[in-house]
């Protein structure tokens, strides 16, 4: 199973838990730094305070699967959201 499957699929039931879906997952390189992109999503948006707290949950997670080598940056952030999408 490819890494980003094995963390999503690890984190997904507890963010489901909490109305949160993992809209995307990537591990990209962007000269010498490594970032684990994880972009959540809820019905209404997401609030800054949520994706704290699934950052807390999340981190732990990603920590104990201890998946990649070198070193990152992990980044969670909220699915953007358009003009026209439903709040």
């Amino acid at each position: 199973m490819e890494k980003l499957e094995i963390i999503k699929n690890r984190i997904e039931k507890p963010l489901a838990d909490l109305n949160i879906v993992v809209d995307s997952i990537e591990y990209v390189k962007e000269g010498n730094t490594f970032s684990l992109n994880i972009v959540l999503d809820r019905v209404n948006g997401i609030d800054m305070e949520t994706i704290v707290n699934a950052t807390n949950l999340i981190n732990p997670i990603i920590d104990e699967l201890d998946l990649f080598e070198e070193s990152y940056i992990l980044d969670i952030s909220s699915k953007e959201r358009g003009i026209n999408d439903e709040q």
